[in-house]
């Protein structure tokens, strides 16, 4: 069997929507011993071009980042009820929402790659605080699930922490 040249690299994430992120940081951290998590807060205010389905959206979320486990786990809050992440919830309570997998051939390449194949329009996307860009897209049909790509900038510095869980 002949493959492919691989289109992803590895996996920098796995992110879960939660309903409730300080419960969840509670239990991953106290009870699981994964931990310890930077809180962060995302809206209008320091995100921008955020985009739900083709059009512009502003939406409000929370989100707790910890490195374990040879990877990036992230829980997302939603907090307004506009938001992909406010709908997954809604729709299927807790639980996985998408993989970040690291583009191959970097993230201008990979977006060109997947509009080829009938995947153009990101599910979201924005530019974050730390000026970050980022975008889903829904590979169900070919992977199972929805992957974020995302595009730091060269000299990329992480927002500053809103909180973190256990308190420092």
């Amino acid at each position: 069997m002949e493959y492919s040249k691989p289109v992803f690299t590895k996996v920098n994430q796995i992110c879960m929507v939660v309903d409730d992120l300080y419960a969840y940081l509670k239990r991953f951290n106290d009870e699981y011993g994964i931990g310890p998590w930077v809180i962060l807060h995302f809206d209008p205010t320091n995100t921008t071009d955020m985009i739900l389905n083709g059009h512009y959206e502003d939406f409000d979320i929370r989100l707790a980042l910890c490195d374990a486990l040879n990877v990036q786990l992230e829980l997302i809050q939603p907090l307004s009820d506009n938001s992909n992440y406010a709908e997954f919830l809604h729709k299927n309570g807790p639980g996985l929402h998408h993989i970040s997998l690291e583009p191959a051939e970097g993230y201008a390449k990979i977006r060109e790659l997947l509009k080829e194949r009938g995947y153009g329009d990101a599910l979201i996307g924005g530019t974050d605080a730390g000026g970050m860009q980022f975008a889903y897209i829904d590979l169900r049909p070919d992977l199972g699930f929805v992957v974020e790509l995302f595009n730091p900038p060269e000299n990329f510095v992480m927002p500053p922490a809103e909180d973190t869980y256990p308190r420092q």
